[in-house]
């Protein structure tokens, strides 16, 4: 199938048609391709990738299959060690991408694209340090009995991840299935497939051939293939809490594990003696406003002391109105675009809607102005609603683009209710300098990933994962690879 979308140069020029890997080997699904656009350019092309489907899923399931039995053989550190040896090529080549990620997620260069791609790199280099740890235990049963267990891969691994964060999160499904023994079939997001291509041919520079494979097409046809092939014994998936349904499902029909990272309206609380520049610069870093939005942590419910409600907004929206939006190769831009127009038209119908209801208003942003760089790309600028009521959408629905809700409250107790008034548990974000209700807030909150007085993102090695309809499971760390890519084996040998 051939794009009519059109090449251009400059900033926006593509990178080409980008085959899957199956095997080892470069692969086309028969000429039928699929066009990944440049969201900061409408209409113009960042590259194409294969149209996969069933025929493609399968192939490479086989392969990872025929790669199993020696790959789990081969020790945990040598597996490790082709990790480490993978982070370096990576970081030797890291700016080639970072603009790669830039022209298919919209992401800017200097304030997104470059820290991924070294997340990434520190991804593949914790786990290749930790894959020695791959370890059971000794039971004593007495001295006649040696009792022992011990961590054995499952086998071929599915991994589905989205296009918010394709390159670090498509590292993490390659580490955590790969360093543990098992082999994997990866399906990146059609929107954003380039970056995880290139990072599955660099890592065969290291790796087995079958050991990784990569499948680009549409979730109807390759994601749906691959969630019902027989031959996985494992389903891992980032993304929707919609779409984890349906990947629950499938697991459920053959009683395999499965692990979600789903979505997430995180809280972000802020006590009357957080009301300074510091704790409004972390707000902004909690509510992801330099991934625009994008992010299933992002703190989109803004909830605020009413002593502090205005002068915060002040200094907070004081911020956002100096935000550089536009290109994301430029090294002066803090904030890019929307991933592709459905999502883009997605983020403005909840800003109407927002804006159509009585008393509510947007103290900053709102719908596009009609002029560049809005006019180019699928820009929306950093949005702040006030005079919202919290059974509204816009407050209660993930909206994945740079929208951020603003409530009053007054007792400490009305604050945790109003956090935890939600279907979701992903993230939530604290501001005070009282250590003990710091502490006191965060064990009531209902997250499984709570930060004090900073709006961080994971760190590799912490444990991460969400409460509720958030997610199954824990992903980032050596206790999170253990439990979701290995299964235990008891051995008991009578010496008598």
């Amino acid at each position: 199938m051939e794009s009519r979308i059109p090449r251009v140069e400059g900033w926006q020029k593509g990178v080409g048609r980008v085959p899957m890997m199956i095997d080892g080997e470069w692969v086309e699904a028969g000429g039928r391709w699929i066009p990944v656009e440049n969201p900061a350019h409408k209409g113009t092309l960042a590259g194409e990738v294969p149209r996969g489907g069933a025929a493609e899923v399968d192939r490479a399931v086989q392969a990872a299959k025929a790669a199993f039995p020696a790959w789990k053989r081969t020790p945990a550190r040598e597996r490790g060690k082709a990790f480490l040896k993978l982070a370096d090529a990576l970081e030797a080549e890291r700016e080639e991408f970072a603009r790669l990620y830039s022209l298919e997620t919209g992401n800017a260069i200097a304030t997104q694209s470059r820290g991924e791609t070294m997340l990434t790199a520190d991804l593949l280099r914790y786990f290749g340090g930790v894959a020695s740890e791959i370890k059971g235990e000794v039971i004593p049963l007495g001295e006649q009995l040696f009792s022992y267990s011990r961590r054995e891969p499952l086998g071929v691994v599915g991994g589905i991840v989205p296009w918010n964060a394709p390159l670090a999160l498509a590292a993490l499904k390659i580490c955590m299935a790969l360093v543990a023994g098992n082999t994997l079939v990866l399906k990146p997001s059609v929107e954003a497939p380039l970056a995880v291509t290139r990072l599955v041919e660099l890592a065969h520079r290291f790796l087995p051939k079958g050991v990784l494979n990569v499948v680009t097409g549409t979730g109807a046809e390759a994601g749906e293939a691959l969630l019902r092939h027989p031959g996985l014994a494992k389903l891992s998936f980032t993304g929707s809490t919609e779409v984890g349904r349906t990947v629950m499902k499938a697991a459920a029909e053959r009683i395999i594990p499965v692990s979600l990272e789903l979505g997430g309206k995180s809280p972000q609380i802020v006590f009357p003696d957080a009301d300074d520049e510091a704790t409004a610069a972390q707000v902004i870093n909690g509510m992801r406003f330099v991934r625009q939005g994008q992010s299933c942590t992002a703190g989109s419910r803004l909830l605020l002391h009413a002593s502090i409600f205005d002068s915060f907004l002040e200094k907070l929206t004081a911020r956002l109105r100096a935000f550089k939006i536009g290109e994301p190769l430029d090294e002066a831009t803090q904030m890019g675009a929307i991933v592709n127009e459905r999502q883009y038209l997605t983020v403005l119908d909840y800003i109407r809607e927002a804006l159509a209801q009585p008393g509510a208003r947007a103290l900053c942003g709102g719908l596009p102005p009609p002029k560049a760089p809005f006019t180019e790309g699928y820009f929306v600028e950093p949005t702040v609603f006030v005079g919202v009521r919290p059974e509204w959408r816009i407050c209660r629905e993930e909206v994945f683009g740079p929208v951020l809700v603003a409530l009053p409250w007054n007792e400490e107790a009305e604050a945790i209710r109003m956090a935890n008034d939600t279907h979701y548990g992903l993230a939530a974000f604290l501001y005070t300098r009282d250590v003990t209700r710091a502490l006191r807030t965060a064990h009531e909150i209902e997250a499984g990933f709570v930060q004090v007085n900073q709006g961080g993102g994971i760190v590799p090695g912490q444990s991460y994962g969400g409460f509720k309809a958030s997610g199954i499971g824990r992903e980032w760390s050596l206790e999170g690879m253990l439990e979701a890519f290995t299964q235990r084996k008891s051995v008991t040998l009578n010496l008598a």
